[in-house]
């Protein structure tokens, strides 16, 4: 079974087994503002702060769940209208909102913790960490990272050999924090190839992408809040130190 095709039948699954079809509360999400998302860090080049990236929240029963998007939507909706409805048919707007509400279901469960982004200086502290437990766990590897998160590619660069890979096209071919950003469908192959493991992010989950790093042959490490309810319910390995 296709990635979607099992994310799309444990989330059925759930919404069966906890009875939450047919749930009289509403599901409401909003856009968030990018200060809302991650506050005030100090370094500015994060792709929210950028305009790049978007990101949307769902709110269940006072639990909250957020996601990524380049297609950032409101909308409001049952858990079953939501939930249980064809995975390959979204586009990436609706998919971060079956993503947010999906986390936010999640919440609301206990199932899954860390639904809502770092924010301030948390990503720098996260991002110390994780070099920390990467150094600890798995040594001196080539690390493979999908996705551009500058205070995660600043630190890590620092302690391992790495390469980096974006769909952005401001990003890719440019040196940034001391890396050059390679393109995210042209280099792929070639990275997944090269690294020992590789750090992706969740945002893949929404884009489409993250079937290129499922299921494959050596450590696969997504990272950050979107990814949170799909980790727990697909058995991913997610690393988040400071989400909400």
């Amino acid at each position: 079974m296709k990635f979607y095709e099992k994310l799309q039948t444990k989330a059925e699954q759930l919404v069966q087994d906890k009875g939450l079809q047919g749930y009289p509360v509403e599901v409401s999400g909003k856009v968030l503002k990018p200060e809302e998302a991650i506050g005030r860090p100090e370094r500015r080049d994060f792709p929210l702060l950028q305009g790049k990236e978007l990101m949307v929240e769902a709110e269940f029963q006072g639990h909250k769940g957020q996601a990524f998007t380049s297609e950032p939507q409101v909308f409001q909706g049952t858990i079953e209208e939501i939930l249980i409805t064809p995975l390959r048919k979204k586009s990436n707007g609706e998919m971060a909102v079956f993503i947010a509400t999906l986390n936010a279901v999640m919440s609301y469960l206990g199932m899954a913790e860390k639904m809502r982004h770092c924010s301030d200086e948390e990503p720098e502290r996260c991002s110390r960490e994780l070099c920390a437990f990467l150094k600890g766990k798995y040594g001196n590897v080539r690390v493979g990272i999908v996705g551009y998160q500058p205070a995660m590619i600043d630190h890590l660069h620092r302690e391992f050999t790495i390469r980096v890979l974006d769909l952005n096209p401001d990003n890719i071919g440019k040196i940034k924090n001391g890396v050059l950003i390679e393109d995210g469908k042209k280099h792929k192959d070639a990275v997944i190839q090269w690294a020992d493991l590789l750090l992706v992010t969740g945002s893949t989950v929404v884009n489409g992408t993250i079937e290129d790093y499922y299921g494959l042959e050596k450590p696969v490490l997504f990272y950050g809040n979107t990814i949170a309810g799909t980790a727990v319910l697909m058995d991913l390995k997610r690393v988040c130190y400071y989400g909400k």
